[in-house]
């Protein structure tokens, strides 16, 4: 039985194509990233900096987006600036 695996990027490349010539695989990508493939399954995903560091950015704001979720029925607590 033949295993599918779904791809995550628009561009792919050849672990190979990889190997000869990094730069012009991402530069394939136009800014998005690229699934590597080896025998027609992807293996990793070749991410340029500007678009893992959008990904980041987007993760801290789904994690602070759970954080004020799960405090947003917790009583206040009054304090004056004097007190800090």
């Amino acid at each position: 039985m033949a295993v599918t695996h779904t791809i995550l990027a628009d561009v792919s490349a050849g672990i190979s194509e990889l190997k000869k010539n990094p730069m012009a695989v991402v530069k394939q990508g136009d800014g998005a990233p690229v699934a590597i493939l080896n025998r027609n399954q992807p293996v990793f995903y070749a991410v340029p900096a500007a678009a893992y560091e959008l990904l980041m950015d987007k993760l801290e704001d789904m994690e602070l987006a759970a954080i004020v979720t799960d405090r947003q029925d917790m009583p206040e607590i009054e304090v004056s600036l004097d007190e800090l």
